[in-house]
């Protein structure tokens, strides 16, 4: 399977488009992307912060949860009609303007 964002985009739009309810509203988007968020921000927190899971808690791991995080943006993205690719190198073109120098770089530059 061809990997670019593109690529994805259609997969997804595939699957999505093989059920009656197709996409949901931007609403209950956002809302299963938060759901999605804070079970990956849970998984986070068991393997690298100070809270282990429960004896009883179902193994699961932080790139399962990135994956559905990633799943549910592709979801997004279709039904806002917002091609991934195109915003990437957008924010890519932000960041290296904005953010040029806002952290130390290894090259030792400060400035143009």
């Amino acid at each position: 399977m061809d990997d670019s964002l593109q690529q994805m985009q259609r997969a997804v739009d595939e699957y999505i488009g093989q059920f009656k309810t197709g996409y949901f509203s931007p609403l209950a988007q956002m809302a299963r992307m938060t759901e999605e968020v804070g079970e990956l921000a849970r998984e986070i927190n068991h393997y690298y912060g100070e809270k282990p899971k429960k004896a009883d808690e179902k193994v699961r791991s932080v790139e399962e949860e990135l994956g559905d995080v990633f799943f549910v943006t592709l979801i997004m993205a279709n039904s806002l009609g917002i091609d991934l690719t195109e915003a990437f190198q957008q924010n890519m073109k932000k960041f290296y303007a904005r953010d040029k120098y806002r952290f130390a770089r290894k090259d030792g530059k400060t400035h143009d």
